[in-house]
C-alpha cells in the first residue's frame, strides 16, 4: 500500500484492495475514508468490501463519494467533519490520492477563513 502522510493524523492513498486494509491495521490507522464513488472505472473494488475488510479488522470505514475535478466547499466541510469524529490516524483514498488531498487543503483553508472572519 503506498499512502503519503499529509498530517500525523492523516494519509493519503490511491486505491486500495482488502489486503491493504490489513496493512492499514498493522500500520496503526484507525479509520479509512474512501473518496472515490462505487463503479468510477471497471474492476475497482467496491466500497463495501473495503468496509467489511475494516471492520472484521475494528477499524471504522466512512463513503464520501465525490466526482473527480467537482470537489466542492461542502465536500471539504464534510470531509473536515469525518477526520474530526473519526479515530486517528485516518487512511484516505480514491483513485491516485490527489481526491482526498485536495479536499485535505480545502477543508483547511475554509478553517482559516473562517478563524480570521471570527478574528474580525
Amino acid at each position: 500500500m503506498d499512502a503519503r502522510p499529509l498530517t500525523a493524523g492523516l494519509s493519503v492513498a490511491p486505491q486500495i484492495t482488502a489486503a491493504d486494509v490489513r496493512d492499514a491495521a498493522a500500520r496503526g490507522f484507525g479509520a479509512i475514508v474512501c473518496n472515490r464513488p462505487d463503479d468510477e472505472e471497471p474492476g475497482q473494488p467496491a466500497f463495501a468490501a473495503i468496509a467489511a475488510a475494516a471492520q472484521a479488522l475494528g477499524l471504522e470505514a466512512r463513503h464520501q463519494p465525490v466526482v473527480p475535478g467537482q470537489v466542492t466547499d461542502a465536500d471539504a466541510a464534510a470531509f473536515a467533519r469525518l477526520l474530526a469524529e473519526l479515530p486517528g490516524p485516518v487512511l484516505a483514498y480514491c483513485r491516485s490520492g490527489a481526491r482526498c488531498e485536495t479536499l485535505f487543503v480545502r477543508s483547511v483553508t475554509q478553517a482559516a477563513a473562517a478563524d480570521d472572519a471570527s478574528a474580525c
